[in-house]
């Protein structure tokens, strides 16, 4: 196997001011194209206002306090692997609050395989997936839901216009993204070859402004799920609790890691019911499926559910069962699935919006208008009569489905991008929902 030579970009703010490394190798394909990342700050400048310098690193002087250098650039045409101590260096960086890049030059497929094996290891308990079209990393300052590709993209086998993204998602933020096609090509300012499989320059230009408005944006709340996970950590024992199920499915299942155990924390604390509930974590397939009260979905992308899936919670639905689903962010790849999955497994059991006189506002809360973040007040106002979509089984909700976010809420850490419900209005909601899945 060949050793990759590539190269790290490292963006810190300071003020007004975001610095820049890289990491040079013997190889001199590192350097491709050498005017790429600064001809990409020249374009934020001009658009944003902000001053920008470049440096260049190696990944052994890179600094692992994202306040130094909140974005690392890794761009390449081989085959590579980091060390352990790499991958434990990086890993931590990105928990803390930075963000990678892994730019696949002119589409390597050597390269862009190496980059999801070095996630894969990073970060065993989460998927790399491809990030869909209403992902705010394609909306961040720039609308790109449609490309221009070189011809070379349609010679290596896809034929679509959509951007081909991938990321790593933790706690709402992605952490890392692994771009399929070459997008340093575009922002060098030179002619992108028809052979190339890269980004057009001004796509690429668009999706580079993008990615660097989008980390800008989030660095100023990364820290904030650290203490949220402290929370739920701080009592470890689940003896004489009942075990509410977040479910386990293959997609990005799990991204506010806090989220629902908060919640549940708050419900014990306030309510006089005697049954005190603590999460867990279980495939649909588990043999102790059946002893949860409620099954809990979330998630921010597409997901299907398997036939043996799909099965065994209708048949847990129709014994029964309560499942609360919220789309995590408000996205709106988790709804549209979710919804076709629920539509699939109990066709004769229609989804639709729960009337505003439903006891499910009204306790333990009165719940008849709630504060939402702002990126959803911009739509709707900062307050809204709650929205909340339900299927009727035999006389009762059995499922509780929320189009807007709360777990950031619960958290009380939304995401600027989020289109859900504020802190108060998520835990309010949220209690309500708990409430009803025991007492029907």
């Amino acid at each position: 196997m060949k050793t990759l030579k590539a190269r790290y970009l490292c963006l810190a703010v300071l003020l007004v001011a975001i610095r820049a490394q890289a990491q040079a190798n013997e190889n001199p394909r590192w350097n491709a194209t050498p005017d790429d990342i600064n001809n990409l700050l020249k374009s934020l400048k001009q658009l944003i206002d902000v001053n920008y310098q470049m440096e260049i690193k190696s990944l052994g002087e890179l600094d692992v306090n994202p306040e130094n250098n909140p974005i690392v650039y890794y761009s390449g045409h081989y085959n590579f692997s980091f060390s352990d101590d790499q991958r434990t260096k990086l890993r931590k960086y990105m928990l803390d609050g930075g963000m990678m890049i892994f730019n696949a030059g002119l589409g390597s497929a050597p390269f862009y395989r190496s980059a999801k094996k070095e996630l894969a290891q990073i970060f065993p308990e989460v998927q790399l997936q491809r990030l869909s079209s209403d992902h705010p990393l394609f909306h961040a300052y720039y609308d790109v839901e449609r490309v221009e590709y070189s011809d070379g993209v349609a010679k290596s086998g896809f034929r679509g216009q959509e951007p081909w993204i991938d990321g790593v998602t933790m706690n709402c933020r992605t952490v890392a993204i692994v771009s399929r096609f070459g997008l340093a090509v575009g922002w060098d300012g030179g002619e992108v070859h028809p052979e190339y499989a890269a980004y057009m320059s001004e796509s690429a230009q668009k999706i580079g402004v993008n990615i660097l408005s989008y980390a800008t944006a989030l660095r100023g709340w990364a820290n904030e799920s650290s203490t949220a996970l402290q929370f739920v950590d701080s009592g470890k024992s689940s003896v004489g609790m009942l075990g509410i199920v977040q479910v386990v499915y293959e997609g990005e299942w799990k991204t506010r890691h806090a989220g629902m155990s908060i919640l549940l924390k708050t419900f014990n604390s306030k309510t006089d019911v005697p049954v005190k509930f603590v999460l867990k974590e279980k495939k649909l397939s588990d043999p102790t499926l059946f002893d949860a009260p409620m099954l809990y979905f979330t998630g921010h992308e597409n997901f299907r559910l398997n036939k043996s899936e799909a099965a065994r919670l209708r048949e847990y639905l129709l014994n029964g069962g309560f499942v609360f689903a919220e789309a995590c962010c408000g996205r709106k790849g988790f709804e549209l699935s979710f919804r076709q999955q629920l539509s699939r497994i109990l066709p004769e059991h229609p989804m639709r919006e729960i009337p505003g006189d439903n006891m499910i506002y009204a306790f333990p809360n009165n719940v008849s208008n709630v504060g939402v973040t702002p990126a959803l007040a911009a739509q709707t106002g900062s307050s809204i009569r709650p929205k909340l979509m339900g299927i009727e089984i035999n006389g009762y909700y059995g499922v509780v489905f929320s189009p807007y976010g709360m777990a950031g809420g619960w958290e009380m850490s939304q995401s600027p991008y989020a289109h859900g419900y504020n802190a108060s209005g998520s835990l309010l909601l949220g209690q309500n929902i708990l409430m009803y899945a025991i007492t029907q």
